[in-house]
């Protein structure tokens, strides 16, 4: 028996397109644009192209290595960095990115010095800090900020934006993007600029885009879980239409046992530096799986079978196999959330898995 390597994410490419289309529609219907984010895919070009292919023009991600990956391979997209470059980054943002989100000068003033040297101009989206308390300009400091900008040379403000729904879960609500929308039009009159992206948030969006009737001067989004799990980010919430399995685990059985529930002998803290409490539910079926916290957040993980996850060390992950037969050998399929994809993607221990589905069929609603 051949047996295929493992632990590994399997990507469906037909899916991951299936939605990147419906979501090019569906906020197009409404003149949104999207950005699509790849650091949840850690910038695998296989993702990018087919983004491009189903309508997205930009791309976006956190980390340069990741946009350096897509220009290599020769994406055939506006590349965007989305979080402020740091200060050792300036040469090589204006070298890969195209456009960089800012929040501080003296980043700017250095990729204004980089620029000057490359021969280029480096457009920038201002990002104004609206209550999430991740990155962003304190809005009474915008219009004194963007003075300032303007007399560098090098750079160009491209736009604006805020984030939501991130480090503090603030929702994007219509009053928070009427706000943004009220701050671009205060901005490009009284600076005579024209702002190319009025960027309101990201996959949190939804709701607000599908309640609200006037998305105001809001034309841009930046939106990467939606695509690849199928579901807005305030409750993930499945979004219709949109597949939730384009991504699985899948992790082999690589011992299988019937084990006491409890440790047996003195305990001290585990190999995380916890004291772990346990239950006694008796002998049970164990089984290992060769794939542990250091290739994914366990906790976003959610098994297809019925089993269930007992905990997990650096390299295994200890399974309750109640009725599900495990023998050593098996692979056991996992649905992620978006921190587990996260890890996945960018853990080199866990192989990739690229395939176009033959045949896909929605799930039926409800």
């Amino acid at each position: 028996m051949i047996y295929s390597s493992t632990p590994r994410i399997e990507i469906d490419l037909s899916k991951v397109a299936h939605n990147a289309e419906k979501i090019v529609r569906l906020y197009g219907s409404k003149g949104i644009h999207i950005m699509g984010v790849t650091k949840g895919v850690a910038g695998s070009a296989e993702v990018a192209d087919i983004l491009v292919k189903s309508g997205i023009t930009t791309l976006a991600d956190t980390k340069l290595k990741n946009l350096t990956t897509l220009k290599k391979a020769g994406v055939k997209a506006e590349l965007v960095l989305l979080r402020t470059p740091s200060l050792g980054d300036a040469e090589e943002t204006v070298e890969i990115a195209d456009i960089s989100m800012n929040t501080e000068l003296t980043v700017i003033e250095a990729l204004s010095q980089q620029a000057l040297q490359q021969g280029t101009i480096h457009r920038i989206i201002l990002m104004m800090e609206m209550g999430d308390l991740r990155e962003g300009i304190m809005p009474e400091d915008l219009e004194k900020f963007i003075e300032k900008v303007l007399l560098l040379k090098g750079v160009k403000i491209t736009g604006l934006g805020a984030n939501f729904a991130c480090f503090g879960g603030v929702k994007p609500s219509s009053r928070k993007m009427e706000e943004l929308s009220a701050a671009a039009e205060k901005v490009e009159a009284m600076f005579s600029l024209q702002l190319t992206y009025i960027t309101g948030g990201n996959s949190g969006n939804y709701h607000w885009f599908k309640e609200t009737k006037n998305t105001g001067r809001i034309n841009n989004l930046r939106i990467g879980e939606s695509i690849y799990l199928g579901c807005e980010t305030l409750d993930r919430e499945e979004i219709p239409g949109l597949y939730t399995d384009a991504f699985t685990l899948v992790a082999e059985v690589i011992e299988s046992k019937v084990k006491p529930s409890l440790p047996f002998g003195e305990t001290a803290q585990n190999a995380a530096g916890e004291y772990p409490s346990f239950a006694d539910q008796g002998m049970m079926k164990r089984a290992i799986l060769a794939v542990g916290s250091q290739d994914v957040v366990v906790s976003g993980l959610n098994p297809r079978a019925d089993i269930e996850i007992l905990g997990s060390s650096s390299d295994h992950l200890i399974i309750n196999a109640k009725d599900t037969d495990l023998p050593v050998g098996k692979e056991v399929a996992f649905h992620v959330n978006y921190s587990a994809l996260l890890s996945l993607m960018a853990s080199a221990y866990v192989s990739k898995k690229y395939y176009f589905s033959n045949f896909i069929q929605l799930p039926q609603p409800g």
